[in-house]
């Protein structure tokens, strides 16, 4: 699932260049992009060109608004369509990107509600209600449309005006509105206002007085002219679950010149971090955005770390020998909904699996005593949610460690000491085109089906334990043939002999089956007995915990990293119910994190000090 990007740019940061490669750069990491441009420095050249005074009102708190009467709106319209419109596409296509650009108007893709009559102040000071300003607010999306489009396009591009749902005349609307609308209708993963300060200035005569973060209601009292209009959408778009952003100045790619803006404030201090995390969309191929906010909170708090070559965060203290390491991950299984706080509970998409033991990762590492001989390292991985596991393969041969906590939800009382493997194949069933009335007529999909309960009890039969599950299905008619294609899932205990398993598999193939082993990760199960364990079963005991003890069915990095790993101890420990991994109720309890920071704490410092003992 490609991650959607809503980017509002206004016109002087279209004029600069550097704009469009950062667009460049969200494409090339595998981005949809819809660019809504503001108009309002074309709009003054497509004037001055034709030779038109502007009309302006001047409102009762002194702000000047445009003026769009009935019959501006179509010079409006010629403004986009003539100036800005192609210069978006002409700059954007010198990065060698598609674009498709319209006024949002245009078929319906966006309309809106007109507003109120308008009161203003007339030229000599008095007050009047204007009643034919062609103003409003978006209302519906054509989201169909503009999904396709999407997909089809590099970039596509909107601008104002939108049509009334009231007779389809033209309304002109405010850009920032227009990108916070487009936002909550397509579900997007990121909005960027570009603005040409630092973000919300607290101070507009301090360039660097940037509102770092705000919740809906804190940040209007700093806004001034326009930028109340950015505030007032950004808040709206806070109903959807992007996460949301005024940036500058005239660009994405400077952290320090954000605004950031969170939907619930966290109930306490130390689990700000945490409703965070969970509230910027780190869909697997999407972790991009929550690895550099996790990299600015680490400088912020004195710990080294990077972005390294796969997208992993990496950070660290200390540079002994004696290496743990606290192994997460970044990403998250899709469909999202707006993080909240409520009652004690963090709810959000990744607030289980696992963003709760990858800032608990992060929160220990900040606060941890390194010895010299130390060195604590937390990586939080890309990839884990689906086949690839790059992230955590770039670990394995990247990270060598002496012990390895996963940072994967069992409760906080609970230590996993291992996993099933992961057996993944794909079948594909080829028959010759018939009709299905014909004698003895088998079809793709009734040889398929087939196939998979060979593969099963092939399978089964060496391996009891081992749990299966066809993930997925499709058909592929043709003139002469039909596929049918399954991807058959099979987790295997840790003892399991998968080069067994696969001959077992492959057996199963003959004419027009074909079957192809996309994963073979061995289970993983580590004893009671290992220093790592010990330091843990001490920590609980100190917490007034008696530990429960699970080897989980689920398949977790620690397998990735047992393919190559060999007497290092692993265990995975982290807050939250597995239970809830993946669900659409997927929440964690403020308490139970905390209980899992305090073990965490206790038994990383245990494990230094054991080790120091053992190497002195």
């Amino acid at each position: 699932m490609r991650p959607l990007y809503v980017v509002k740019v206004g016109s002087a940061t279209l004029d600069r260049v550097v704009i469009h490669a950062e667009l460049a750069q969200l494409v090339a990491r595998g981005a949809r992009v819809l660019l809504v441009a503001g108009g309002a420095v074309g709009i003054e050249r497509h004037y001055r060109s034709i030779g038109r005074p502007m009309p302006e009102l001047r409102l009762p708190n002194g702000d000047a608004v445009r003026y769009c009467p009935p019959e501006e709106m179509a010079h409006l319209v010629d403004a986009y369509e003539r100036v800005t419109l192609p210069a978006v596409e002409e700059g954007l296509r010198e990065h060698g990107l598609t674009v498709f650009t319209a006024v949002a108007a245009r078929g319906g893709l966006v309309t809106g509600r007109a507003n109120r009559p308008l009161k203003a102040v007339s030229a000599a000071g008095k007050a009047t209600v204007v009643r034919d300003h062609r103003a409003g607010v978006p209302e519906e999306v054509d989201t169909v449309r503009l999904n396709a489009l999407l997909d089809t396009y590099d970039v596509v591009c909107l601008s104002a005006p939108v049509r009334d749902r009231d007779g389809g005349a033209l309304l002109n609307v405010d850009a920032d509105v227009l990108a916070a609308a487009l936002s909550n209708a397509l579900d997007a993963d990121h909005l960027r206002l570009v603005t040409g300060t630092a973000g919300l200035l607290t101070d507009p005569s301090v360039p660097g007085s940037t509102l770092r973060h705000a919740h809906p209601g804190e940040a209007g009292r700093y806004a001034g002219g326009r930028m109340r209009q950015k505030v007032r959408a950004a808040e709206l778009a806070l109903a959807g679950a992007a996460d949301v952003a005024i940036t500058g100045p005239h660009t994405m790619a400077d952290p320090a010149g954000w605004t950031r803006f969170w939907r619930t404030p966290a109930p306490e201090p130390e689990l700000t971090l945490l409703g965070r995390a969970v509230g910027v969309p780190s869909v697997s191929g999407d972790e991009h955005e929550l690895a550099r906010y996790l990299l600015g909170w680490c400088a912020e708090h004195g710990i080294d770390a990077e972005i390294d070559e796969v997208g992993n965060l990496v950070a660290t203290r200390g540079t002994g020998e004696r290496r743990l390491l606290l192994l997460g991950h970044l990403d998250t299984v899709p469909y999202r909904w707006p993080v909240e706080w409520r009652d004690g509970e963090l709810h959000g998409r990744g607030s289980v699996d696992a963003k709760g033991s990858l800032v608990n990762f992060l929160a220990v590492l900040a606060s941890a005593e390194i010895p010299a001989g130390g060195q604590l390292r937390v990586v939080g991985a890309v990839e884990e949610e689906i086949s690839s596991s790059k992230g955590a393969f770039h670990a394995r041969d990247r990270y060598p460690a002496d012990a390895v906590v996963i940072g994967e939800p069992s409760g906080s009382q609970k230590l996993t000491l291992g996993y099933f493997g992961l057996f993944k194949l794909r079948v594909t069933a080829s028959v010759t085109s018939g009709h299905s009335a014909g004698l003895d007529a088998v079809s793709a999909p009734d040889a398929l089906v087939r196939t998979l309960e060979d593969i099963r009890g092939a399978v089964e039969k060496e391996a009891s334990d081992a749990l299966s599950a066809v993930i997925d299905i499709r058909c592929e008619p043709g003139r002469e043939s039909q596929r049918a294609i399954g991807i058959l899932n099979f987790r295997i205990p840790p003892l399991a002999d998968l080069a067994v398993l696969r001959a077992a598999a492959l057996a199963q193939a003959g004419p027009g089956v074909e079957i192809e082993v996309l994963r073979a990760t061995p289970g993983y199960a580590g004893g009671r007995s290992t220093s790592l364990v010990k330091v843990f079963t001490r920590a609980f005991g100190q917490a007034g915990i008696r530990p429960t003890y699970v080897v989980k069915k689920g398949t977790s990095d620690m397998n990735t990293l047992a393919t190559t790993w060999r007497d290092v101890p692993m265990v995975a420990y982290g807050p939250g119910d597995s239970a809830l991994d993946h669900t659409d109720e997927e929440r964690i309890g403020a308490d139970d994190y905390r209980t899992a920071h305090s073990v965490l704490t206790d038994a990383v410092a245990r494990w230094f000090a054991l080790e120091e003992r053992s190497g002195s």
